[in-house]
């Protein structure tokens, strides 16, 4: 998401902020992430959600849905081999896509109810 104009500066500003936030604390803080953290990953979420244009909807859409997809299957591939062999890496790797996903599910619910939304008043 480049800062090309005025308009979503304060989206861009809250997807930097975001996703920085997201990678440092699934480094550093593992699997017991604060839930204050949390709430404001959804927050910036929220706002990041709110700031997309009505341009680049289709794009968020498709790039935010498939981060949760791939985001959440590898959770799940990263756990069980995380169990079965006993590598630290998996959970630190697991954290992170598990913080990114907080960022992003709530950014994507509001620019897909933006969209349907969209849609139904036309």
């Amino acid at each position: 998401m480049a800062i090309r104009s005025r308009e979503n500066l304060f989206g861009a500003w809250a997807f930097l902020a975001g996703i920085i936030l997201a990678v440092v604390v699934g480094l550093f803080a593992g699997s017991n992430i604060n839930p204050l953290i949390l709430g404001i990953l959804a927050l910036l979420g929220l706002v990041v959600g709110y700031f997309v244009s009505e341009k680049d909807v289709h794009t968020f859409l498709i790039a935010s849905v498939s981060l949760v997809i791939v985001s959440f299957a590898g959770i799940q591939g990263l756990v069980l081999s995380a169990a079965i062999v006993g590598i630290d890496i998996g959970q630190i790797i697991a954290s992170v896509l598990g913080a990114l996903l907080v960022l992003f599910v709530p950014a994507t619910i509001i620019v897909a109810l933006k969209t349907v939304f969209a849609i139904a008043q036309n």
